[in-house]
């Protein structure tokens, strides 16, 4: 195995770690923003608030989103396993 091939391994496993990541990472945030901007407009301090809504949202967000991710994870770990005697060379 070539150093350019464990380069192209380990940048495959991060780039599929990344984008399985990225979209609950942004609705975590998106959803953060927005009941942060409620609070403050609304002068709600309460942590219960904030707290349980995003939460429900992450939720919501990895139901939704886990097909998908169920999906990509397959696709890597096939294509991984496809080409393994490539790698053992």
């Amino acid at each position: 195995m070539t150093p350019e091939m464990t380069v192209g391994l380990l940048r495959d496993m991060l780039m599929t770690a990344f984008w399985l990541c990225a979209p609950l990472l942004l609705i975590a945030f998106g959803s953060g923003i927005v009941l942060s901007l409620v609070q403050i407009v609304t002068s709600i301090q309460d942590t219960a608030f904030s707290t349980i809504p995003r939460l429900i949202v992450f939720l919501a967000a990895t139901v939704v989103l886990l097909p998908w991710m169920l999906t990509k994870c397959l696709n890597y770990t096939s294509g991984l396993f496809s080409n393994l005697a490539h790698y053992a060379r």
